[in-house]
């Protein structure tokens, strides 16, 4: 197997050892990108017969465009949650196969609702997508939902995880974990920043941030503001906390919490 990435950008994966072989996303579209996977299957005399794009992202299925480029071109598949004629959808399960290599598709929503994992069978490893990466931490559309899906990834193999971006790791298992613990740290921190505050007074998201993210650059804030939403979202769906919307400020529901 070949991983075939730009320097700091996402890494797409060229999978079996025949003459027909499967890509897992396509980057950016970066003209270097498309250089080196011709190369790569130059050197090995080899065709890609099937692309399957993990999730609906820019820097995923950027390069489809340049696969019209190929000497023949290949059937790509992502999971329909929009209706798309140029791909084939993929349902849950469904396994795909080329000469030393099965690969067995998961849902996993969270980063996003399409987003589809992979299991490799050979080597009990999961090419991850963008829900665990080599490194940092993944954002999330659905905080829920990317826990339950995390929670469901780490049952799935012992193995390696090849992650959308970043390096290898070697550990998957302990790296959802790690990912798991790390949000439920993210979420007490919430909770106790609203529960320093009556509940007459309120929380707004930036507050929140500065305290939680007080060794940040500033500069950041807002892009970590995102995830507190979504953490304040899944505690008011879960009843611990009240959303003042006409202040836009969040109060604890310390009943609920105790």
């Amino acid at each position: 197997m070949d991983r075939i990435l730009p320097a700091e950008g996402t890494n797409t994966y060229l999978v079996g050892r025949g003459p027909k072989r499967l890509l897992i996303d396509t980057g950016e579209g970066r003209p270097e990108w498309f250089n080196l996977l011709q190369d790569t299957l130059s050197s090995e005399n080899a065709t890609v017969e099937k692309v399957i794009i993990t999730h609906w992202h820019g820097d995923h299925v950027g390069g489809i465009i340049d696969l019209d480029g190929l000497s023949s071109k290949p059937t790509v598949y992502k999971s329909q949650i929009v209706p798309n004629e140029d791909m084939k959808d993929i349902a849950d399960g469904q396994k795909f196969e080329v000469e030393g290599a099965t690969l067995r598709a998961f849902h996993c929503p969270g980063h996003t609702e399409d987003h589809m994992a992979l299991i490799l069978e050979e080597e009990d490893a999961m090419f991850t997508g963008d829900n665990v990466l080599g490194h940092g931490t993944a954002v999330f559309e659905d905080l829920s939902k990317y826990l339950s899906s995390l929670e469901k990834m780490r049952q799935q193999i012992k193995g390696r995880a090849y992650p959308g971006h970043g390096a290898v790791v070697d550990d998957c298992r302990a790296k959802i974990t790690e990912y798991i613990e790390h949000r439920a740290m993210r979420e007490r921190e919430v909770i106790g920043v609203l529960g320093q505050k009556t509940a007459k007074e309120g929380w707004g998201v930036m507050e929140i941030v500065k305290i939680i993210y007080k060794d940040v650059p500033e500069s950041l804030h807002l892009a970590a503001s995102r995830g507190v939403v979504q953490i304040l979202q899944k505690l008011l769906n879960e009843n611990k906390v009240f959303h003042d919307e006409a202040k836009d400020v969040w109060v604890l529901n310390k009943k609920a919490v105790l």
